[in-house]
């Protein structure tokens, strides 16, 4: 695997190194070891699959509040998505700061996103299926969003004919400066 760091500390974009013969490749996609060695989570308690049937499908931006931060791992198996990561830690040098990453079942790249970061995509593709790997379990309580569009980010999105939102995603307040 090729671990490769973004303009956001924590926030790692993770390529696959395939081996390859005449029926096709083999490639570690996870190694305990080498998420080890980068200083990664290597303790992963839930995972997670969000299908969404069409393009432009806009999920987030979410994250979960102390104690219950998570770290995720997120990997696109089917279609493709833009999927963004805003640096939501206050003592961050990049806080309020954002990042793309492009996963498509095609690539196999997957994105490591840290604790106080929240995440959230865009459907390229209809029929496109994201796997999350998470560290800690979903509390329902601790459930937190920022909306897509707020001018705290400005978060340049994919142009697309019908972005499909719900409703509660499409609800959070302005972010707090």
């Amino acid at each position: 695997m090729r671990f490769c760091p973004t303009k956001l500390p924590g926030v790692v974009v993770i390529d696959i190194e395939p081996q390859g013969d005449d029926r096709g490749f083999f490639a570690r996609t996870y190694c305990h070891n080498e998420f080890a060695a980068q200083g990664l989570c290597t303790h992963w308690v839930q995972c997670n699959v969000s299908f969404n049937a069409r393009a432009g499908t806009l999920r987030g931006l979410h994250w979960q509040a102390a104690p219950h931060e998570e770290i995720k791992l997120v990997r696109c198996i089917a279609g493709a998505a833009y999927d963004v990561v805003v640096d939501l830690r206050p003592d961050s040098p990049t806080y309020r700061q954002w990042v793309a990453i492009e996963l498509t079942a095609a690539s196999r790249r997957a994105v490591y996103i840290p604790a106080g970061c929240a995440h959230g995509f865009q459907t390229l593709t209809d029929n496109t299926e994201l796997f999350y790997q998470m560290s800690a379990f979903y509390v329902p309580q601790a459930a937190r969003g920022v909306r897509w569009n707020d001018p705290a980010f400005a978060i340049e999105w994919p142009a697309c004919d019908r972005r499909i939102i719900a409703a509660r995603d499409n609800s959070f307040p302005d972010w707090r400066l």
